[in-house]
């Protein structure tokens, strides 16, 4: 199950990358709040419909506790109401080619977390590679802003998506003693739930409520918006779930990490974000990071 859990992982980064182009196009005209909110709703679309045709139910499933709802439900409004809202606000802000950047410090949040929380050990090679990442992400930070946006608004924007990826990697961290357990659906859609319901009261109470809901009435942006989320919330999302599932945590951390070079050109490509060369050291710099630190192991031993 090992080679099923790091294709996933793989598939995932390759997926996400397509989604985090198209939701940066829906996000010059949609705020963050109502693009998770959306978003989301596709996607526990897409995942009861799923359920639904494959009879597996959406009750507590053999083997699983309420504990276990209460583990996955935090998770899922850690990782999705509050992650993934900061990342939406920080990729308005700083574009596809940087947030790819701050990214990569999504790895050693799950190393850090996985170390404080499931017991596993630092050594050194691990520091050296969150040494790499950092310098890549101050460098990123570094970078000319997108138009329109100062150089302040740009840092903002760098630390916003810096504390998407540790609470992303906190949330599921947390979740994959449950994950390993319990059915891959069941639990992916238990965390949606969670996080859908968190973000829908956080939409309810918000002063702009009309503007937060605009994006439920048909238009121009559904072109991009629908198949963004059908990508980002439903394929990617469980093909993420399911590298963590099967796959060693730092083996999917990595694979999920190559989701950088395939944004990067698709955002070159699709959106004509430059290509500049501190862009492509930084890619450069905390991409090696990652590598240093997920791989290390398998090469030296």
């Amino acid at each position: 199950m090992r080679l099923v859990g790091e294709s996933c992982a793989l598939l995932a980064a390759m997926v996400w990358a397509l989604a985090l182009v198209l939701f940066r196009a829906s996000g010059q005209s949609v705020p963050p709040l109502s693009l998770n909110l959306f978003k989301n709703a596709i996607g526990l679309l897409l995942l009861a419909s799923t359920i639904l045709v494959l009879r597996e139910g959406f009750w507590l499933p053999g083997g699983a506790t309420w504990s276990d709802v209460g583990t996955l439900a935090l998770s899922g409004i850690i990782g999705i109401s509050i992650a993934d809202t900061l990342f939406f606000y920080g990729l308005n802000r700083i574009g596809v080619g940087i947030i790819s950047v701050v990214d990569c410090s999504y790895t050693p949040f799950v190393i850090f977390f996985s170390t404080m929380l499931l017991g596993e050990r630092l050594e050194p090679y691990h520091y050296a590679g969150v040494l790499l990442i950092l310098v890549g992400v101050l460098m990123a930070s570094g970078h000319a802003p997108p138009a329109n946006i100062t150089r302040p608004q740009l840092l903002v924007g760098v630390l916003a998506a810096s504390a998407s990826m540790c609470a992303m990697a906190y949330a599921i961290v947390i979740a994959k003693p449950v994950l390993e357990r319990t059915p891959l659906l069941w639990a992916t859609f238990v965390r949606m739930i969670a996080g859908s319901a968190v973000l829908a009261l956080f939409g309810a109470l918000h002063p702009d409520r009309r503007r937060i809901v605009a994006v439920f009435r048909p238009s121009q942006v559904w072109k991009v918006a629908i198949p963004g989320a059908a990508l980002g919330t439903y394929v990617s999302l469980l093909l993420w779930v399911a590298g963590f599932k099967y796959a060693s945590a730092s083996v999917a951390a990595v694979l999920n990490q190559t989701s950088v070079i395939f944004a990067l050109l698709l955002a070159t490509l699709m959106l004509r974000e430059p290509l500049t060369r501190r862009k492509i050291a930084a890619v450069t710099l905390a991409f090696a990071g990652v590598a240093l630190v997920t791989l290390f192991p398998y090469l030296s031993g």
